[in-house]
């Protein structure tokens, strides 16, 4: 099997890295964990997988999301690499179209920072567009019966922080060759503790 990415390169077997969250804001639950845990054990046909929980602490420091996809991404050189993240606002599955150079929590992390107003990263563009298909990931998923849609940015949480720093270290490095990133819903358990 050959994948043709949108940059015209051929690959054989892709190599898929999947992320998700661990549990934050007084929740037990994350739903990302479980989907990324359930691809694990399930693997994803035709492709070489990655699978891994990040935790929910900013900035690029020891211990954060950004420093463990750094990790994880040294190890394993990603073809694609598609991050999921809870929305409890949400009540479909959305595929964020773009990534904001921008930190700017509602709540804290789960290390208790709560960053303002600064950079994911310094000196990078203002902005970096997902280069998964968007469009053909949401009506796959329509296809299937789940409800989904576009989404135009993935806020200036965790899930937008990693989702700009997976495009950023794409257009430095060329790898991941495609990053995207896709918020889910929170479970119906969940409700209890965060309406």
């Amino acid at each position: 099997m050959c994948v043709v990415l949108a940059s015209g390169t051929m690959i054989g077997i892709p190599r898929i890295l999947v992320t998700g969250f661990e549990p934050f804001a007084g929740s037990l639950l994350n739903p990302t964990a479980l989907i990324v845990e359930r691809l694990a054990a399930e693997g994803i046909a035709g492709a070489t997988m990655r699978a891994e929980v990040l935790p929910v602490v900013g900035g690029a420091g020891p211990g954060s999301a950004r420093a463990r996809l750094d990790a994880v991404l040294a190890d394993f050189q990603a073809d694609a690499a598609i991050h999921f993240g809870e929305a409890h606002t949400r009540s479909e599955f959305s595929v964020e179209r773009i990534a904001i150079n921008l930190r700017d929590y509602r709540i804290a992390d789960n290390a208790g920072v709560c960053a303002e107003d600064t950079p994911v990263i310094d000196g990078a563009p203002a902005a970096h567009f997902a280069t998964l298909p968007v469009r053909a990931i949401v009506d796959a998923v329509r296809v299937s019966g789940v409800p989904a849609g576009t989404s135009l940015t993935a806020g200036s949480y965790l899930c937008n922080e990693i989702m700009f720093h997976s495009l950023e270290r794409s257009a430095a490095t060329g790898w991941p060759a495609i990053a995207g990133f896709i918020h889910v819903p929170q479970l119906e358990e969940q409700f209890a503790t965060r309406p």
